[in-house]
């Protein structure tokens, strides 16, 4: 009898133990599940904060630019999203074209019977948008009468979680970007086809790249400032968190490891060979974001091909990645030698030749 109850003792402790460990386990798949949830609201709580951002921002350009020139927000298209990207092809609308939106600043003093130059910006950021950041810029070149147009590109904040995992860096983007110069010419009659420049920095700087190459009919002239020149070194010197970004399953897909002619498919200093277009570069030795040794390896392997351009590495300027770009006497003295190069072969009415000139154009004073 003794025997007995220590048998039914020992079964019933074995039972309970599974409940409870099965219990436990069932506990941390709902953890999991909780946590998954919760990491995915967060996600879209972060994009629809990008959206309330952008909205704000919007309409900031009309404060800080709208006296000298009208501000619109068109709705255009580029290609459909690569095949990679597609995960169902048959389901409606998978093959259809992208939708974005683009930014377009028309001076207010223009003569419509007249031709004007266009100035294709694009924004950088492996996931950004054109922002207020670019006032003074903008200013700088309605005031010299240009008209500009600034693709918010697949991939762009500001638009959702749907644009944003449409990101193709490198990729289907360029062709977006291009897509907003065939737009204006399309539209606006007082543009001058003759005349378009394409200009950016950083990853901006890297699509200015890929469209003289891909497009070189397209642009009389490009300006590259501090930009990506080549992934495959970028994600060598790079956080692990940086290549996340390109692997994941909506962009790349895969790391440069694993897909090395992929990354050098996207890098411009591998595409020296295509450049037709005149091209200015400028770099910074102490850039924190884009190495110089990235864009030293651009300027090499066009030199190795024997392409003709101009360029110049400034040493340690401060401002870094942004030295030219900011509101110091500095970055405007490189924006004047910047705004030269461009005129000489877009011709626009009004050129900025002097940090003065440059000074009363965006800043009033």
């Amino acid at each position: 009898m003794k025997r007995t109850q220590i048998s039914i003792l020992f079964f019933s402790l074995i039972f309970i133990l599974g409940l409870s460990m099965n219990a436990e386990a069932q506990s941390i798949e709902e953890l999991k599940k909780d946590v998954k949830s919760l990491k995915r609201a967060n996600e879209n709580l972060r994009h629809r904060l990008d959206q309330i951002h952008k909205s704000i921002d919007d309409l900031l350009w009309f404060q800080r630019v709208g006296d000298i020139a009208h501000v619109d927000k068109v709705y255009m298209y580029g290609p459909p999203r690569s095949d990679q990207q597609i995960k169902n092809k048959t389901a409606m609308g998978a093959n259809n074209p992208v939708k974005f939106w683009s930014y377009v600043y028309i001076p207010k003093n223009i003569d419509v019977n007249k031709k004007y130059p266009l100035m294709v910006l694009p924004h950088g950021g492996v996931h950004s948008n054109f922002g207020t950041y670019y006032t003074h810029i903008v200013r700088e070149l309605i005031s010299q009468g240009y008209i500009i147009v600034a693709a918010e590109y697949r991939g762009s904040t500001g638009y959702g979680r749907g644009h944003y995992e449409k990101i193709d860096y490198g990729g289907l983007e360029i062709q977006d970007v291009n897509a907003s110069r065939d737009y204006m010419l399309e539209n606006y009659d007082f543009i001058d086809k003759n005349r378009v420049g394409i200009m950016g920095w950083s990853h901006g700087g890297m699509l200015s790249l890929h469209n003289i190459f891909e497009y070189p009919q397209n642009y009389k002239v490009a300006y590259a400032g501090v930009p990506v020149s080549d992934l495959i070194a970028r994600m060598g010197y790079q956080t692990q968190g940086y290549r996340d970004l390109y692997s994941v399953d909506y962009h790349i897909g895969k790391t440069a490891y694993e897909n090395v002619e992929e990354y050098k498919k996207r890098s411009p200093a591998w595409n020296a060979h295509k450049l037709q277009t005149p091209l200015l570069i400028h770099t910074n030795t102490n850039d924190d974001d884009v190495n110089v040794l990235e864009v030293e390896h651009l300027i090499k392997s066009l030199k190795a091909e024997g392409k003709k351009f101009e360029y110049e590495i400034y040493q340690d300027i401060p401002g870094g990645h942004s030295f030219d770009r900011m509101d110091t006497k500095h970055a405007k003295q490189v924006r004047v030698k910047i705004y030269k190069f461009l005129a000489q072969y877009l011709k626009p009415p009004k050129p900025i030749n002097s940090v003065k000139k440059l000074q009363k154009a965006a800043y009033k004073y």
